[in-house]
């Protein structure tokens, strides 16, 4: 029996093993970098060793320090997680041959399937080479790893040469392995997968599909089990090429097959077409997934409790248990809309989603580190429908507190009430490409939070509470946050009249609530703000109010053809031969920025000379940091 057990990674996962070792009476280990020295998952730890340095490659991905911690801290075990070495069979090697227990599938199943390209092999899957005009679209891929991370869509086969430098890079930077190669591109297909569990007897359970079509960048974003709308027939064909791949490698735990199916039919009102739709075979990942959540609430089953049995020799009985509902997740994301996306850090001074279940590896006052990925939270919903789970979900979500960085939450609550989410005839991939632009806006109510936002910011330099009282009639004041401006004034009672937006009565003001009466109806609004590092940003429940400055941002003071950091980061690399002098074009890649492990190109705002070259690999830059100057023409002809 396993007696002590450590997690070999970070943040969300760590702290959701840990959970389960609580549960079975297991002693738990942290490992930490340096970032990581206060995270949530080393204060949940019985014990924790420090792995010095923060990025991964000196880090959470050197197999040798995570063995030598676990030997360190007297752990009988080790559960990898899912990133990271997850699907390293060396370290998988290493942990067993150090005479510890490894929570997770043999190395040789490990060695066929964590590679794509084998795991095609293994599966008599040929793979696209020699690529043509008649191949495109296709998609260039990470052979290691998942997430997103080292995938490229290519549409032009001009693009090709620098998709497949790109995805190698990103990958072995997140994986430690270069490793790519090209598939077909299904343009509007389903992502589908089948959750299994094999125990070391013989026995292989299928618990169910999912649907994580709902993607951005390759990363998934909304995820749900049972797979909704898929024929009978789909199904049970998904069931047997999952239990059988897994039997194919000897597959013992939990894993998961996922497929892309494609021609299921989309037209509103219109039959579904005869047949069963394809479904072709995209991998195996040899670890427990992300959305590994939203499969236990459907099963009523504890996956990480089922590995650790698996892991010490039991049994699975015959068959799984009976599905029951419907579950959905969604990931929860420092990242900003505003700045296309961009990943964010910085501190959480209050987090906390009510009514569902939340994974996450924070809590509130902890710090979002710039180093590993941006996800916050995994926010999960369970109900006896799909309608009834999507509808609990998109409430919680609404009703978080999430008081700090700039979060994807509006996104996510859009999606979930988008009529093409809530008919499955409408899932695919390109979910996003046809809406985004349409889901990134605030949420309806940021002119009333505004007004909310003033009179709270008004209350707190007013007489009544703190400040000194004056027995005249002051000026009508304005303030601004973001397009929303607010003008009012007070009034000789103690209270406000609202100027504009017009149509508001205040019902009362105080520093942290506001109650407003708009066309008969008044509403609550709670405020918060927590001082100058935050750049003013005051949050009144779910709208993120970023006040418009008075003053002009230093950025718009530098040079003309300056390019700053558009997030905290590392310089990963530069364009090739890249110096000082060169003629560049408009839209060229200049350099490359990792954040949160995730790759940003950083271009040539205008054709022109590059005057000033200030980044270079591994340099650390904070967000508005000055990398490169580039010169325009009509700047050169200025001075001429």
């Amino acid at each position: 029996m396993i007696s002590t057990l450590l997690v070999a990674n970070r943040g969300e996962i760590a702290c959701r093993v840990f959970r389960t070792c609580r549960e079975l009476g297991i002693r738990t280990v942290a490992v930490f970098s340096d970032a990581d020295a206060d995270a949530l998952h080393v204060r949940e730890a019985d014990a924790a060793v420090r792995l010095p340095g923060a990025a991964p490659s000196e880090t959470y991905l050197r197999g040798d320090l995570v063995v030598a911690a676990a030997l360190a801290a007297g752990a009988d075990a080790v559960h990898p997680g899912y990133g990271f070495l997850s699907e390293n069979a060396g370290f998988a090697r290493a942990v067993t041959e150090a005479g510890l227990t490894w929570i997770g599938p043999p190395p040789e199943a490990i060695e066929a399937m964590a590679s794509k390209t084998r795991a095609k092999e293994l599966l008599g899957i040929a793979p696209l080479t020699d690529v043509t005009e008649d191949d495109l679209p296709v998609l260039v891929k990470a052979a290691a790893g998942g997430g997103g991370r080292g995938m490229r869509i290519v549409r032009e086969l001009a693009g090709l040469e620098a998709a497949l430098e790109a995805a190698s890079a990103e990958a072995a930077s997140a994986f430690g392995d270069g490793e790519v190669f090209v598939e077909p591109y299904v343009e509007n297909g389903r992502h589908v997968e089948v959750q299994v569990l094999a125990d070391t007897h013989g026995t292989v359970w299928t618990l169910g599909t999912r649907d994580c079509s709902l993607q951005r960048r390759h990363q998934k974003v909304i995820e749900e089990a049972p797979a909704p709308g898929l024929p009978a027939a789909l199904v049970e064909e998904l069931y047997e090429r999952s239990a059988a791949a897994a039997k194919a490698v000897g597959y013992a735990g939990a894993g998961t097959v996922e497929f892309l199916v494609e021609d299921v039919p989309r037209a509103l009102g219109s039959a579904r077409a005869e047949g069963s739709p394809r479904a072709h075979f995209l991998e195996m990942n040899t670890r427990l997934q992300v959305e590994h959540p939203v499969t236990e609430e459907v099963y009523g089953v504890d996956l990480v409790a089922l590995q650790i049995a698996v892991a010490e020799g039991a049994p699975l009985p015959p068959e799984p248990p009976a599905a029951r509902g419907h579950a959905v997740e969604a990931r929860l994301y420092a990242e900003d809309p505003a700045a296309e996306w961009a990943p964010q850090t910085g501190r959480l001074h209050a987090f906390g989603v009510p009514g569902v279940r939340v994974d996450t590896g924070y809590v509130s006052g902890d710090t979002v580190p710039v180093h590993y990925d941006a996800m916050l939270a995994k926010v999960v919903a369970h109900a006896p429908t799909r309608a009834e789970a999507v509808r609990r979900l998109a409430h919680a979500l609404e009703r978080a507190v999430l008081h700090g960085p700039a979060t994807n939450r509006d996104l996510l609550v859009a999606s979930l009430r988008h009529a093409d989410f809530q008919d499955d005839r409408r899932l695919d991939t390109g979910f996003y490409e046809r809406h985004l632009d349409a889901l990134a806006v605030p949420p309806a109510g940021a002119e009333h939070a505004a007004v909310a936002a003033a009179l709270a910011e008004a209350s707190r330099n007013s007489g009544r509470f703190g400040g000194g009282w004056r027995n005249v009639r002051s000026g009508d004041e304005t303030r601004a946050y973001g397009e929303h401006e607010v003008r009012y004034r007070p009034t000789r009672d103690g209270g406000f009249e609202v100027l504009a937006p017009g149509g508001v009565r205040v019902v009362s003001a105080a520093p942290d609530r506001v109650r407003l009466e708009t066309d008969g109806v008044v509403r609550d609004f709670e405020v918060a703000s927590y001082g100058p590092g935050d750049a003013g940003v005051v949050h009144v429940g779910p709208h993120r109010l970023a006040p418009r400055p008075r003053f002009t941002d230093p950025r718009e003071q530098t040079l003309p053809g300056s390019l700053l950091a558009p997030m905290p980061g590392t310089v990963v690399r530069l364009a090739d031969g890249l110096a000082v002098g060169d003629r560049v074009e408009a839209g060229q890649p200049l350099l490359w920025l990792e954040a949160m492990k995730m790759e940003h190109r950083v271009v040539a705002p205008a054709s022109g000379t590059l005057t000033a070259l200030h980044a270079a690999p591994g340099r650390q830059v904070e967000v508005g940091a000055l990398l490169a100057v580039v010169q325009t023409e009509a700047q050169e002809d200025q001075t001429a």
